[in-house]
């Protein structure tokens, strides 16, 4: 099933659903019709019942190169008002993917730069080329990562974030993974046998049960160790051993047979 969008090539396939940038002519740089399209596009998704993974990529020789410069230019024009409009409409379009209930897999085929750095940071596994280079270029230009930096701070961590911020250095894509922005490392040619053998894996799985887990992890990620984090967390393990999902696959795990949600998948 396909869906029809002017800026992505949305489908899905086997529970797996693909949302691939596609503006290659400006390196899938985004401008305000691919923000509300990504927008849109990972609200449907993630409501959809037939959909357990989400798979975001590129076409052309670049993931994403960041904020059109035509885009950015007309903004310049823009009133204090109209600019906030604006900041929002991507501050939004990025929680739309941080806070999508289906896992999401980055798949970067090539360089990601400044808000295509946010896209990536936003993801929950990143999936990368060795070949990849990663920059958050806003310094360069007299700006700043401020809609991308709480998914980038969380994804580099505070220490590089200083460094890269301000630096607008390039780095490589052994030196995001080694930082942890980057799941898996790999050769052009593995890249989407790794994507898929990811996707296997989550689509195996209790899409209730990871819908949780990946809530879970946004959830308390810095929180402090305490009574009422303590009781929440107790809370939701109750809850979740109750449930339906939760119920079959501790019985078909001492029954040794397949759980329901495996058999749809």
């Amino acid at each position: 099933m396909t869906m029809q969008y002017e800026t992505l090539l949305v489908d899905v396939q086997a529970q797996v659903a693909t949302v691939t940038l596609n503006r290659p002519d400006v390196r899938n740089a985004f401008n305000e019709t691919m923000i509300a399209e990504i927008t849109a596009a990972f609200t449907a998704l993630g409501a959809r019942d037939d959909v357990r993974v989400i798979v975001l990529a590129g076409n052309g020789k670049a993931f994403c190169a960041g904020a059109d410069l035509n885009w950015m230019r007309k903004m310049a024009g823009y009133s204090d008002e109209e600019n906030r409009a604006d900041a929002l409409r991507l501050a939004h379009m990025l929680s739309a993917v941080y806070r999508c209930p289906k896992p999401v897999i980055a798949r970067v085929h090539g360089d990601a730069y400044a808000g295509g750095m946010g896209l990536v940071c936003a993801a929950d596994i990143v999936v990368a080329a060795e070949t990849v280079n990663f920059c958050l270029s806003e310094a360069r230009l007299g700006l700043m990562p401020a809609t991308i930096a709480p998914y980038v701070i969380r994804a580099l961590g505070e220490q590089a974030s200083r460094r890269y911020f301000v630096t607008a250095e390039a780095f490589d894509c052994a030196t995001a993974l080694r930082l942890g922005l980057v799941s898996e490392a790999v050769s052009a040619g593995e890249l989407d046998a790794t994507v898929e053998r990811i996707a296997n894996t989550l689509r195996a799985n209790s899409p209730n049960a990871v819908r949780e887990c990946k809530q879970l992890v946004q959830d308390i990620a810095g929180e402090s160790i305490n009574d009422v984090l303590i009781e929440d967390t107790a809370v939701r393990i109750a809850r979740i051993r109750a449930s339906e999902e939760g119920r079959d696959g501790v019985s078909s795990f001492l029954e040794k047979r397949t759980p329901r949600w495996r058999e749809s998948a």
